[in-house]
């Protein structure tokens, strides 16, 4: 008998699934294609996990780190029965703009992002204790699509008024790349495009520095000045290895409540990944899915403790598994394994804090309108008929609000 997610089963010969058959969470292939495995799923999350962090101002290095923590805590407390990474969550993106916008800095967001983990566990807690079914009542489809939507949607104006300016042509190219990869690639390639994209802009940004020089727009502070597009000089400094600096959170209640709301989008998103993985794998997980969500909860805490960010399961992840049909929990061991390895060296994450202004207004013109579309997508798959005015006037009202930043 398994004990809390350990002793998998060599599935077949421990090469590749038989034809028609799936590897179950409980098996594993050989472990050198485990970890070839585990290699692949740190590839997939890498773009979202650290692109986060830079968005909300917090350290990338700390963050990969963390989300290999974050994981392998998911697992045990799971038992092993739900395969999935938790990487950085971009739904507080728009959080982190509005705290740091009142004053707040980055110990008050984490702390902000602290009690929105507890309140997820506890909600957790509840769903295990009461059903799953409670999910559906009090959170219908056409409440959690509008809340998701307004998560994308509200961040427009960080790429139109932040990134995007520091250097338009560069984001145009950086969005039109990683636009037409999304459209064109298929499998895994696909679903690392985000961070195909981070690395086009980075060479277009290098490039136009040797052809163009410096460049005369906004820097992140916002003051037009001459400056090169990539600044490659901290990378130098920084060593090979090294731990990452934590910080204490505090505790504001304006930032507390600001955040708050994003728990409806984690609860949908955590029970929208436990059914995709229930339907791959073929074992109902409807009796796990408190337990997922308080995990994740947890896993949250442990993460914003230490300065990370707020994290959640990866819809990236359960794409590669859908491809490669292997689900085995053991794979995303060793994917926990290297991202705590990823945030040990101090030169990655200087790498990825050069990553130019334009460059990331490319990407998150893309990423931000993805993400409010996903609303529209859980609106579509649940048929919420928007023609019925219960529906639709609280939607329609609830996203101009949100959108237009009414105070």
């Amino acid at each position: 008998m398994r004990t809390r997610g350990f002793g998998w089963t060599l599935h077949g010969d421990g090469r590749s699934p038989a034809p028609g058959a799936v590897v179950r969470p409980g098996e594993r292939l050989s472990w050198g294609r485990t970890a070839g495995l585990g290699a692949q799923h740190v590839v997939a999350m890498f773009g979202a996990t650290f692109v986060a962090p830079v968005l909300m101002g917090l350290d990338p290095n700390l963050a990969v780190m963390l989300s290999g923590v974050a994981t392998i805590l998911f697992l045990l407390m799971t038992g092993g029965r739900i395969p999935s990474y938790l990487g950085s969550s971009l739904s507080f993106v728009g959080v982190a703009a509005v705290i740091r916008s009142q004053g707040g800095d980055s110990a008050t967001l984490t702390g902000a992002l602290l009690v929105v983990g507890a309140v997820l566990a506890a909600c957790g807690a509840v769903v295990q204790a009461v059903g799953a079914r409670m999910l559906h009542a009090v959170l219908p489809p056409v409440v959690t699509g509008a809340v998701v939507m307004l998560i994308g949607f509200n961040l427009a104006p960080v790429t139109a008024g932040t990134y995007w300016p520091q250097d338009q042509w560069t984001a145009l190219l950086t969005m039109l790349f990683t636009g037409l990869a999304l459209v064109v690639l298929r499998g895994f390639w696909a679903r690392i495009a985000i961070f195909l994209g981070l690395i086009f802009g980075y060479v277009v940004s290098w490039l136009s520095d040797r052809i163009f020089g410096r460049i005369h727009a906004p820097n992140g502070s916002g003051a037009v000045t001459d400056h090169w597009r990539l600044d490659l000089s901290g990378v130098a400094h920084a060593d090979w290895i090294g731990l990452p600096t934590p910080h204490a959170p505090s505790f504001s209640l304006s930032a507390v409540l600001v955040a708050l709301p994003v728990v409806v989008a984690l609860i949908a998103e955590n029970a929208g990944h436990v059914k995709a993985v229930a339907e791959m794998t073929g074992d109902p997980l409807d009796d796990r899915m408190g337990t997922a969500i308080t995990a994740d909860g947890a896993a949250t805490v442990v993460s914003t403790a230490f300065g990370g960010p707020a994290t959640t399961t990866y819809a990236e992840n359960i794409g590669v598994m859908a491809a490669t049909r292997v689900y085995s929990t053991a794979a995303y061991w060793c994917a926990a394994g290297f991202a705590i390895l990823f945030g040990l060296c101090p030169k990655f994450g200087a790498v990825v804090a050069a990553i130019p202004g334009g460059v990331l207004g490319g990407i998150t013109v893309v990423l931000y309108g993805m993400i409010g579309l996903l609303g529209a997508q859980i609106w579509i798959h649940n048929r919420v008929d928007l023609t019925n005015p219960l529906n639709l006037v609280p939607v329609a009202a609830g996203v101009i609000v949100g959108i237009g930043n009414v105070r």
